[in-house]
């Protein structure tokens, strides 16, 4: 599948994607100067440019005002979104102020709102939102995964393959039930009938 992968202005703990020929690239704000120094180009490079503190010479790029109730990486996935991309990989956009951390998280949602797929990578953890769906992971020797319920209540959970299982079961955003669950060298999955999950691994 073809992705889009955005570049924040967060902590960059490193670009390690592999760039395919369908790949569309975005810059956020200072994102475009982690591109210019990893040598990558960008199709295409949003912001209000507070971070990087000028605006780029950039044939494709969209100038946000400063005053406004979107973040830039919101913006970056709107223009993906246009552009018919569904999967989105997001670097450089946690650390930092956590407000914006937290604002990541809730792009996340949206997108698997809309249908997409989301992927949010800290130093070394992958966060992703699923919604009325389901996930797979590889088999994996040892390591932690997490899932919180986004909504008021998520429905119908099912988790597989991981050290601890459960099936059928309600989760809420008021109580930790998902929390540090372990890879166990199998095939894993997670699923919700009804509700949104917030998965981190």
């Amino acid at each position: 599948m073809k992705k889009c992968i955005i570049i924040g202005a967060g902590v960059n703990f490193g670009l390690g994607f592999k760039i395919e020929d369908n790949d569309y690239i975005i810059a956020a704000d200072a994102g475009y100067k982690y591109l210019q120094e990893a040598g990558i180009t960008p199709h295409m490079v949003v912001g209000d440019f507070d971070t990087l503190k000028y605006v780029p010479d950039h044939p494709n790029i969209i100038q946000l005002k400063p005053e406004k109730d979107i973040t830039d990486t919101w913006e970056a996935v709107t223009q993906g979104f246009k552009k018919g991309y569904k999967e989105f990989h997001l670097y450089a956009c946690m650390g930092g102020r956590v407000e914006h951390s937290i604002a990541n998280i809730q792009l996340l949602t949206r997108i698997a709102e809309e249908g997409g797929i989301g992927y949010l990578y800290d130093d070394n953890r992958v966060l992703t939102v699923i919604k009325d769906s389901e996930i797979e992971f590889p088999s994996k020797e040892n390591g932690f995964i997490s899932v919180f319920s986004l909504s008021d209540k998520s429905e119908g959970v099912t988790i597989s393959g991981l050290k601890y299982e459960i099936e059928n079961a309600e989760l809420t955003n008021n109580f930790p039930l998902g929390v540090s669950n372990e890879y166990i060298g199998k095939p894993s999955k997670i699923s919700v009938k009804k509700g949104i999950l917030l998965i981190i691994c």
